[in-house]
């Protein structure tokens, strides 16, 4: 049921302190609105705050005095509860109190450690299991030294952290950032979130008398050169030195895919025509169409992808290619595209050579008689090739090449992120170490270092043959056959 409430009696008006007759809804005098007036409010309990009388024997509260600071930025001590002299409101010392309330569960009164007068954890439980978070830096031997707060809570750069970062599993990847993280299966520090470098970033090989080095560049997100190196035997036990170096177009889609399958296609060709008695120059022919086809069947789609992607052929994956086979008496060449062969002699005072010839547009155009080679390379259509692996090339036009060296030298095979900071024979041969025909390994690394000091601003591969005859008096450095 609803309830009335009753306008409570006023002794004086709010408005003039006169008394207000019986009745009235307004004040005779001011007029105040006497209905205005708020009712009395409900029942409720209540608790009186008293400050009861100091206890028999204490003193009254006393704060000590802030210390005097001048106008630097140095702050004003902080005082704890325990440097304070005095009671509480029930006449307990402070330090007492402040004892009970630090109690573990379970202990009585009076049972924990002393607090000892100086500063120290609080209560004095240095021995207490639960950790104490202490806000003040000044807390000897604590969190003083190392600028930051003692967490309550373990502190996550040597817990959890640690926990985080312990070692890897077996077979695992460790970052080589942070040295501790595990790496994901993308590639990527679980710890530090550092992408990782490719296997194929730095590639290094050395192969009895042959060795390779291949590096991504300091520009290229990845390395989109490969290299093969090996050896083999020929019919009548003499033995035979193969190096193939491929370069990924970069405008093709999948280029590393591309090298690499151009390059290990041709390799293993040679390795089986070889040892058969193929003649090695028609073995070299060979490999170089097995590593056509290879880079090909990269751009092979099942039966109506076509209809989703129709211009996906004219994207193919496509890669250049220079190779190098030593047999017998032999040096063999073989390239398409712009990738090159150096001759490099043992005397560095006999003359240096280049035994192959870019298929680019820059040859074309010195071939054509229309620019001499500086006016070409200097050109930014220079490095357009104009003969590729791929399914989208023109026309297959392997090249090949023989020679016959008349004194010992040492064949460099090498991708243009070489060449570029060594462009002629005579540049060729400055950049590459006097002891490279005993440490080809050693030689190949300073060559990259070349390419990488001048720029890096392409990926460099490079493969170095050392090339051994008896001299067999003057005459060119190689003979063509």
């Amino acid at each position: 049921m609803s309830q009335s409430h009753q306008q409570p009696a006023l002794s004086q008006c709010p408005g003039c302190a006169e008394p207000p007759a019986a009745g009235d809804l307004f004040c005779g005098v001011c007029g105040y609105d006497l209905s205005a007036v708020p009712g009395r409010p409900g029942d409720r309990p209540t608790m009186a705050i008293t400050v009861p009388p100091a206890a028999s024997g204490s003193e009254a509260v006393r704060w000590p005095a802030a210390a005097e600071t001048d106008s630097s930025d140095v702050p004003a001590p902080v005082h704890r509860p325990s440097d304070l002299p005095g009671t509480d409101s029930g006449g307990r010392p402070l330090a007492e109190q402040e004892k009970e309330q630090v109690q573990e569960p379970g202990v009585a009164a009076g049972q924990g450690a002393p607090a000892g007068p100086g500063p120290g954890p609080v209560g004095g439980a240095e021995s207490s299991a639960v950790p104490v978070r202490h806000d003040d830096r000044a807390v000897p031997g604590g969190a003083e030294h190392s600028g930051d707060f003692a967490l309550a809570a373990p502190d996550p750069r040597t817990a959890e952290h640690a926990a985080a970062t312990a070692a890897p599993a077996a077979g695992g990847k460790v970052c080589v950032a942070c040295r501790s993280g595990r790496v994901d299966s993308d590639g990527y520090c679980e710890n530090c979130g550092h992408a990782q470098p490719r296997e194929r970033d730095h590639m290094e090989q050395e192969l009895g008398s042959v060795a390779a080095v291949s590096d991504r560049g300091l520009r290229h997100h990845r390395n989109e050169d490969s290299f093969a190196v090996s050896s083999t035997a020929l019919p009548d036990g003499s033995p035979a030195v193969v190096a193939i170096v491929c370069d990924g177009v970069s405008s093709a889609s999948r280029p590393d895919e591309a090298s690499a399958a151009a390059a290990n296609a041709a390799n293993e060709s040679l390795l089986e025509s070889l040892p058969r008695g193929t003649h090695p120059q028609q073995a070299m022919h060979e490999a170089i169409v097995a590593a056509s086809e290879a880079v090909n069947a990269l751009a092979q789609e099942p039966a109506g992808a076509m209809e989703h992607d129709a211009h996906r052929h004219q994207n193919a994956p496509a890669c250049t290619l220079v190779g190098a086979v030593m047999a017998g008496e032999l040096l063999i060449v073989g390239w398409v595209g712009d990738s090159r062969v150096y001759w490099v002699p043992e005397d560095r005072s006999r003359p240096t050579a280049r035994l192959t010839e870019d298929d680019s547009w820059a040859a074309q155009m010195v071939a054509a008689g229309l620019m001499n080679e500086a006016e070409a390379y200097a050109d930014e259509r220079a490095h357009a090739i104009t003969g590729w692996l791929g399914a989208d090339a023109y026309e297959l036009e392997p090249h090949t090449a023989a020679f016959k060296p008349d004194r010992p030298g040492l064949v460099v095979v090498c991708t243009d992120g070489l060449w570029n900071y060594a462009e002629s024979a005579e540049e060729m041969a400055a950049a590459v170490p006097a002891d490279a025909q005993e440490h080809p390994l050693r030689g190949a690394q300073v060559l990259v270092g070349h390419a990488l000091d001048g720029g890096g601003h392409d990926n460099v591969t490079v493969a170095l043959l050392p090339f051994a005859v008896r001299p067999q008096g003057a005459g060119s450095a190689c003979e063509t056959v």
